[in-house]
């Protein structure tokens, strides 16, 4: 179907920058076309001195919504009428909707990576992970996934300046949900072994595996990954890392990122049409770009 703009066509928008790489627009116009829904989603060069005033014209503008990337999701949680469990968890909101005037703020982040392992049938609720790195990206996922019932996460992250910081983030994720989550020094690879041993899952959720650090990986013993282990990667680009492929050569069940970013964005489509956004057809565009 072709799309046409009409008097009643609303828009849906992605404050962001930089922004003009994105393929959000791609994917979500082509979800309105394939549906036949009367809306357009267009993207707009956003920083966090003009993120008031974007959000405010989600109001007066009578838009059915709005996603936000860098640097946006942290400051925009003050803007919100009201917040999801896991936006308020997680301090960030990527996914806002507009029901009458009343904004409330979502974050569809660790959605999507949940709903990718579907993608590779692994099921890790009421089961033990483990995540390197304690980001933006981490944090979203150790939400959900607690938020889902998986029993146990642990997180091992560099003992930085903000390392102490992460620990009481985490802590209060964990009081807040009926998930034991522990914070663990990177360099402790004892730890990490004994660890990874008991999970069912290994994720990287940082950015080493991925221009300039394309070479390099999260972890330095392989001898770790088991067989029967999932492990996954935030990363996307490159399609497969030298951390997925040293644990594929393994036996184990791999995944990048592209799921958690096709799948985030399917959320967010839901929220806003209550409708299911058609994966197979909007699928092949994340994945050619």
């Amino acid at each position: 179907m072709e799309n046409t703009i009409t008097g009643h066509t609303r828009l849906a928008a992605l404050f962001a920058t930089p922004i003009r790489h994105s393929v959000s627009p791609m994917i979500h116009n082509t979800a309105f076309q394939t549906l036949e829904i009367d809306a357009v989603y267009l993207a707009f060069e956003v920083g966090t001195d003009g993120l008031k005033q974007a959000i405010d014209s989600i109001k007066n503008l009578d838009m059915i919504g709005a996603n936000l990337s860098m640097p946006n999701k942290i400051l925009a949680v003050e803007y919100m009428d009201e917040l999801s469990e896991a936006a308020r968890l997680i301090g960030a909101v990527n996914t806002i909707t507009n029901d009458h005037g009343k904004l409330t703020g979502h974050n569809t982040d660790g959605t999507g990576f949940m709903r990718s392992l579907q993608d590779i049938e692994v099921d890790i609720i009421g089961k033990k992970m483990t995540i390197i790195g304690a980001g933006g990206a981490a944090t979203a996922i150790i939400v959900q996934a607690a938020l889902d019932g998986v029993k146990e996460i642990t997180v091992y992250n560099r003992k930085d300046d903000f390392y102490e910081k992460i620990k009481e983030k985490l802590a209060y994720i964990s009081e807040n949900t009926n998930c034991a989550i522990t914070l663990n020094d990177l360099s402790d690879e004892h730890s990490l072994a004994k660890d990874v041993a008991e999970s069912a899952l290994l994720l990287n959720a940082t950015g080493v595996g991925m221009k300039p650090l394309e070479n390099q990986t999260p972890i330095q013993d392989f001898s770790i990954i088991r067989s029967d282990l999932a492990v996954c990667d935030v990363i996307y680009t490159p399609r497969e890392t030298e951390f997925l492929k040293q644990a594929r050569l393994r036996g184990a069940k791999t995944n990048n990122g592209l799921g958690m970013l096709l799948y985030q964005g399917a959320a967010a489509f839901e929220k806003w049409t209550g409708q299911e956004m058609p994966i197979e057809i909007v699928k092949p565009i994340i994945e050619n770009n």
